[in-house]
């Protein structure tokens, strides 16, 4: 198994990835990760260029990309139904947090 370093920069707000960063990560293709862009699963930080050699993701842009492998992967879903997927996992994620704050549990 092969592992790459991935080259951040450190920022007050959390770490910066390249577009690089996210494909050697991920072990996947630059444009699989334009895909992700353009169907709005992954959004570059603001002030990005257009190239996508200028984009810079947040550190949770790896985690989400991480995601969306899994369930292609593993459950064979396509980007569209990964971006609904994520949607709702963010959705439930909100509602469980509400009722935690509420006292009330699973």
């Amino acid at each position: 198994m092969q592992t790459h370093a991935l080259t951040c920069t450190a920022m007050d707000d959390g770490v910066l990835l390249e577009l690089r960063d996210l494909t050697r990560a991920c072990a996947q293709p630059e444009t699989w990760v334009m895909d992700l862009v353009q169907v709005g699963i992954l959004e570059p930080l603001p002030g990005a260029q257009r190239r996508p050699s200028d984009w810079r993701f947040s550190g949770q842009a790896l985690f989400t990309a991480r995601k969306v492998q899994h369930l292609q992967q593993d459950l064979g879903v396509n980007l569209e139904g990964a971006a609904l997927a994520l949607e709702l996992m963010q959705q439930l994620d909100a509602l469980r947090a509400r009722l935690a704050r509420a006292g009330v549990s699973d």
